[in-house]
């Protein structure tokens, strides 16, 4: 996987200082100011390890972008960059797919921890090969795709880690600190309701009926455990 990052941002000095200090961080970058051609061109292009996309355009908003992205299956790391720091932006942002957020304004110091921790987490392993089962479930962690009794479930990334996490601890009991930590990372200083969101969206993902989950039990006051059925 390239070191490739896509910046969509319309404001020309926030994008050209963006991208400067991602050059010097190591990184390659293809930017836009439009939302519309940022998504035309993750439709041709298979080499974005994490886009950065503003949530206010003068076209389609961030939010659309990662929306069309993730319905197309896309698995690039998403991180969204925003002036809006309310609980429900957020929320908003992590229901259409977005792995992270950093709220404007912003120091450069704590956007490249960002890009750099996701891309990690992303793609650090991504020539890993092995494969978890559980019940009907198959994870291939070379392709990190998901497959139950042999359909293809379309995950993105952070929900790949989410279960990647819960099949190597099956029956374990895992607090809403465990998972943010195994798959967010250490660093990670946003609050658990990114947990929660995206247990929420896995499970209408995986479970025959998601307000009954019988994979991917709550813990009340605790946290949640896959259950080794």
């Amino acid at each position: 996987m390239t070191k490739k990052i896509l910046v969509l941002e319309d404001e020309d000095n926030i994008r050209s200082f963006i991208v400067i200090n991602l050059k010097r961080g190591g990184y390659d970058t293809v930017e836009f100011s439009s939302g519309e051609k940022a998504v035309e061109y993750m439709y041709t292009h298979d080499d974005v390890a994490v886009a950065i996309l503003d949530v206010m355009l003068p076209d389609i908003d961030g939010y659309e972008v990662c929306r069309r992205i993730r319905e197309k299956g896309i698995k690039s790391g998403v991180i969204m960059l925003t002036a809006m720091s309310q609980e429900t932006d957020k929320l908003t942002g992590f229901s259409k797919g977005a792995d992270d957020y950093v709220v404007k304004p912003f120091s450069v110091v704590e956007l490249l921890a960002r890009v750099d921790a996701l891309f990690r987490r992303v793609w650090g392993n991504a020539y890993s090969s092995e494969t978890i089962t559980a019940g009907p479930f198959e994870l291939d962690t070379r392709s990190r795709t998901l497959k139950k009794a042999g359909s293809k479930i379309e995950l993105t990334q952070v929900e790949y880690l989410i279960m990647k996490n819960f099949l190597e601890n099956k029956g374990k009991a895992l607090s809403r600190d465990d998972i943010l930590k195994t798959v967010w990372g250490s660093e990670y200083q946003g609050d658990y309701k990114i947990v929660d969101v995206n247990i929420r969206r896995l499970r209408l993902k995986i479970e025959e009926d998601a307000a009954v989950p019988k994979y991917i039990l709550t813990i009340w006051g605790f946290g949640y455990k896959w259950e080794n059925q």
